[in-house]
Formats: structure tokens, C-alpha cells, sequence
């Protein structure tokens, strides 16, 4: 019988020892979460356990638990390596069903979508731009190839420009652009049509009385129609009128139309004067304030703690794409390991509870950095190494002290 109880004490040792050579294994792999051998006795007893002298039968491996502990969070810089800080799983698709993992190394594949090594492809919330929120009753797979940020013609320009008001009228009638002794100031800016394109766009100043200018707009040269404005004896806006005579609203009038015959629509352009002032001091041109720009390809990614995905692109605007989609259990233990630091719902782990980083139960997402193996301190993994070497050692001992013992006894009983 004490064969067999140190057999089982040295298979013990053996399979902690096979945990930990796992472990350490592991060090350096990302996400990775350590497991702990577990240990039951054995008992041979009968029926009713009423023998208060039964002598243990061994030793027996019970469970490997894993231990989903925090790792460490290491810096990387790079946008698609994604840390959670706190409780948590990325969700993703595998092709054949939803896994779920704590290795936060994604990059971007052929076909723009985020992947990571195996291939698998993490999930988001797919954005509602008209409610502006997160549709979190669908899982996509996030994309990058996202169309470029489409163009947006101006429609109104805001001119903050100070027009002096001891400037007198000119002396060249009519007004003409190629005659700089016709205007007074002048003020260019660009704006763009609806493909995006930009054209210069400039407003010509003419002083036309006291208090009282022409402001003449001409696109690429094309005339747009001229407003005047008339100003109060505090310097500032006092009435404007259209292109078209009707009078401006709150300084903002609107020009005739422009078609520049590349294919984009006729645009017509309002120019806000309101903050457009007369005092004495010299011309200003200002700034120019317009709501336009031309299509812009994909320049970078942010994810913020949320998990909220946003594209910028070249043309300084901004777009949400959706929002990482997190995972977490109400039997962590229970999770069905799969390879590949991923793991699949099961049975005992139950099923996932979905939601979204920074909010209840789920931890923050950190964006340039992973999270690096619970096992990368390999020290207390050095000193379950030694135990069990030494309950190895222990168990040897035994069984060959039971052989010589048995020996003994053969030779014994052979004479």
C-alpha cells in the first residue's frame, strides 16, 4: 500500500511541477493567466465511513485553477494594444463563436479589420450617429477601412475683421478687383464646395459714406454679389443687407450663388458680419471662421477608457465607430480554456455578462499598452518550484524506503 500512496505523491509533485513549468513558460506572454495545482486525499472506506482507523490511499490531482489575477500594464504606444485595467475580457469572434481573452495585442489585417494573432476579430457596439450612442444589442467586427470623412461645403463664413473708421472713400468709381484704388481692404479666405474642393474666396471693402461700407464677394473670380453694412457709433455692426437687398440677421447675410462647373453643386455662400467692428484704429483683417472642408483619409485611431473607437482623419474631423464590447463571468474558474490566452463560456462559468469598460462592474481600457502575464515575477513561481521538488524528493524517499522494506521481508521469509 505504500507503494502506491508515494506512486500518488510523487504523480502530485509531478503534475504541480508540470503546472508551474507552464507558469514560467508563460512569463512573457501577454494576457497569459497562471493556474494553481490543486490537491485532494484519497480514502478507501466503506460503506457507512465507520472505520476511525483507515489510513490514507494518497494523494489525487483535484483541479488546475486558474488564477485570473491582474498583470502588470506595460507601456507601448502603439493605439491597437489595449490593456484592461480591472475586471474584464475582450470579446472576440473566432470564426466559429465568441471567445474571450485578456491579450490586448491587435493590429490591423489586409482587409482593414482588427485582429489579433489567431485571427480573431474583436468586437465593438456599432455606432448610432443619429442618436449619437452605442447600439449594444449587436456585436460587429471593428473595421478601419472606414470611407473617408466625406466633404462638407461651406455654407456660412464668421469674419471678425475691424474696417478703420477714418478711412476715406476711394477715389476710383466703380469698384473693380484688378483696381486696388477702388476698395478700401480686402479680406481672402478659402472655402470648399460639396466634393471638397477649395476655392479662394474674397470679400473687397469699399467705404461708401460715413459709417457705411460695400462688401463685394467674388469666388475664383466669379462675382458674388456685394452687401452693405452699416455700422453704430460705438464701432460695432448696426444693420447689413443681402446680396439680394433683404436685410441680414444678426449680421448674416447671404450672397448670390456660385457655379464653378466642376461637377459640385451651386453654392451659395452667408457671411456673418457680427463680429465685424469700425473703430478708429488700422484694418484688420481678422479671422475667418468657415464650416467647410474637403474629404479626409483615415490618419490615426483613439480608444478612450470607455472603449469608445474614434477615427481622425486628415482634414482635422473626427468620427466615432463604435465601442468595445466587454465580457465578464459570474464563475471566472468556470471559463473553458481554449489556447492561445482565449477562453469560451461554458456551463459553470455561465453565460457572459456584457457591457461596456468604465461602467459598473467593468474595468477601464488603457490604449498603447498590454497587459503582461500574471506569472512574469517569476520568484513565487521559483519557490512552488522547490516544494514540490522536495515533495518529489519526499515521495522517492518513500517508495524507496518501502522497497527495501519489502525486500527485507522477502528475504526473510525465504530462509
Amino acid at each position: 500500500m505504500a507503494l502506491n500512496q508515494a506512486l500518488s505523491g510523487i504523480n502530485a509533485a509531478q503534475s504541480d511541477l508540470n503546472v508551474i513549468s507552464n507558469n514560467i513558460a508563460n512569463a512573457n506572454t501577454t494576457g497569459f493567466k497562471g493556474s494553481r495545482a490543486e490537491f485532494a486525499d484519497v480514502y478507501a472506506t466503506t460503506g457507512l465511513n465507520l472505520n476511525a482507523t483507515t489510513v490514507g490511499s494518497g494523494a489525487r490531482l483535484a483541479d488546475v485553477a486558474q488564477q485570473f489575477n491582474q498583470g502588470d500594464i506595460e507601456t507601448t504606444g502603439n493605439s491597437l494594444d489595449l490593456a484592461i485595467s480591472g475586471n474584464g475580457f475582450f470579446t472576440v469572434n473566432t470564426g466559429s463563436g465568441y471567445a474571450y481573452t485578456r491579450a490586448g495585442a491587435f493590429h490591423q489585417n489586409p482587409d482593414g479589420e482588427v485582429v489579433n494573432s489567431e485571427g480573431y476579430h474583436l468586437q465593438v457596439y456599432p455606432y448610432n450617429a443619429g442618436t449619437d450612442s452605442f447600439d449594444t444589442s449587436a456585436l460587429n467586427n471593428l473595421n478601419l477601412v472606414t470611407a473617408q470623412s466625406t466633404a462638407t461645403a461651406t455654407g456660412t463664413a464668421t469674419i471678425a475683421s475691424n474696417l478703420p473708421a477714418s478711412a476715406g472713400v476711394p477715389a476710383t468709381v466703380p469698384f473693380s478687383t484688378s483696381d486696388s484704388t477702388s476698395y478700401t481692404n480686402t479680406n481672402t479666405f478659402t472655402v470648399y464646395d460639396s466634393l471638397g474642393t477649395s476655392h479662394q474666396a474674397s470679400v473687397y471693402y469699399v467705404k461708401t459714406g460715413v459709417n457705411s461700407w460695400d462688401a463685394h464677394l467674388y469666388v475664383d473670380g466669379n462675382n458674388a454679389g456685394t452687401s452693405q453694412l452699416t455700422f453704430g457709433p460705438n464701432g460695432t455692426l448696426a444693420g447689413s443687407t443681402s446680396a439680394s437687398g433683404a436685410a441680414g440677421v444678426n449680421g448674416k447675410v447671404s450672397f448670390n450663388a456660385v457655379n464653378y462647373g466642376n461637377g459640385a453643386t451651386t453654392q451659395a455662400l452667408t457671411l456673418d458680419f457680427g463680429k465685424t467692428t469700425q473703430f478708429g484704429t488700422d484694418y484688420s483683417g481678422g479671422t475667418v471662421n468657415q464650416d467647410g472642408y474637403p474629404a479626409g483619409v483615415l490618419s490615426s485611431i483613439d480608444i478612450n477608457g470607455a472603449g469608445v473607437v474614434v477615427a481622425n482623419y486628415s482634414n482635422g474631423q473626427s468620427s466615432k465607430i463604435g465601442q468595445l464590447a466587454v465580457a465578464n463571468f459570474a464563475n471566472m474558474q468556470g471559463l473553458r480554456q481554449l489556447g492561445n490566452t482565449a477562453w469560451a463560456a461554458s456551463t459553470d462559468s455561465g453565460v457572459p455578462v456584457m457591457g461596456t469598460a468604465s461602467s459598473g462592474q467593468f474595468g477601464t481600457i488603457q490604449s498603447g499598452a498590454l497587459e503582461e502575464s500574471n506569472t512574469a515575477d517569476t520568484t513565487a513561481q521559483l519557490v512552488d518550484m522547490i516544494k514540490a521538488q522536495r515533495n518529489y524528493q519526499a515521495s522517492a524517499q518513500v517508495l524507496g524506503t518501502d522497497n527495501t522494506l519489502t525486500s527485507a521481508l522477502f528475504n526473510a521469509v525465504s530462509r
